[in-house]
């Protein structure tokens, strides 16, 4: 029995020496846990600037496409253009 009495413990020291071992140094151990966590981070602030830089294009589209509406409705009215295949009337007061 005193055989018996000391083996369970130096078992369960190695099994946990074991888990220990992997927690620290195994594949999803705590250092890769951390890396990850930092690339993480780096694709978010990537993420972040890319957003920036769509929505300032998005309103650069926008502007100029109202700006391209806004140019031709004072060319029609101040200067009387006339697109391809439009009959231009004019009515005077």
């Amino acid at each position: 029995m005193p055989m018996e009495n000391r083996f369970l413990p130096a078992l369960l020291i190695a099994m946990l020496l074991i888990l220990q071992g992997q927690l620290w140094l195994g594949k999803g151990g705590v250092p890769t846990v951390i890396e990850l966590e930092n690339k993480i981070q780096e694709q978010n602030i990537a993420n972040s600037k890319a957003r920036s830089i769509n929505a300032q294009l998005s309103s650069e589209v926008s502007d100029l496409k109202e700006g391209l509406n806004t140019v031709e409705a004072r060319a029609r009215q101040e200067l009387g253009m006339v697109k391809a295949n439009e009959i231009f009337v004019q009515i005077e007061k």
